[in-house]
């Protein structure tokens, strides 16, 4: 697969000097920052080894460019901030250090899309309840309403 700047999502770009960018952020490999020879084509191994294809080169020479470090980090030791990167939260980083650890157990798939993490079902039901909760508490602000105002209605009589 020729990793390419993608126009719709802008995710992959190349610099000047030849690292490679996501979101203006250069990919950081174990080795430090990835550097791709300029018109190469590179492919992405499940271990998240970065290889690349020279132009004009034969297939058999692709050779290894860098290495992603692939670590594993549950939902809530992690925080996305405002420039939609996720952290590790404080909690985390006090029990696990500042920079997690490369798992070894981590694959990743080149050229697909993820799943969401959605379940449907269970979103929509939430959905459905939330709503009538809604009305509920509606239906009991507006006789609170009504009955102040009765309430006001009955001491400016007497």
């Amino acid at each position: 697969m020729a990793l390419k700047d993608i126009p719709v999502t802008g995710i992959s770009r190349w610099a000047p000097t030849g690292q490679l960018t996501i979101q203006g952020h250069p990919v950081i490999g174990e080795g430090g920052p990835i550097t791709v020879p300029e018109g190469a084509v590179i492919t992405i191994a499940a271990d998240g080894t970065i290889s690349a294809l020279n132009p004009g080169d034969p297939p058999n020479t692709v050779a290894p460019v860098g290495q992603l470090k692939l670590v594993k980090a549950e939902g809530h030791e992690v925080q996305r901030g405002d420039d939609g990167l996720f952290r590790l939260t404080a909690d985390a980083q006090a029990s696990r250090g500042a920079v997690l650890a490369a798992d070894p157990s981590i694959r990743i798939m080149s050229g697909v899309l993820e799943g969401s993490n959605v379940k449907p079902v269970e979103a929509m039901t939430d959905m459905i309840a939330n709503a009538r909760r809604f009305e509920m508490q509606m239906k009991v602000i507006t006789s609170v309403d009504e009955n102040e105002g009765r309430a006001n209605q009955l001491l400016s009589m007497s």
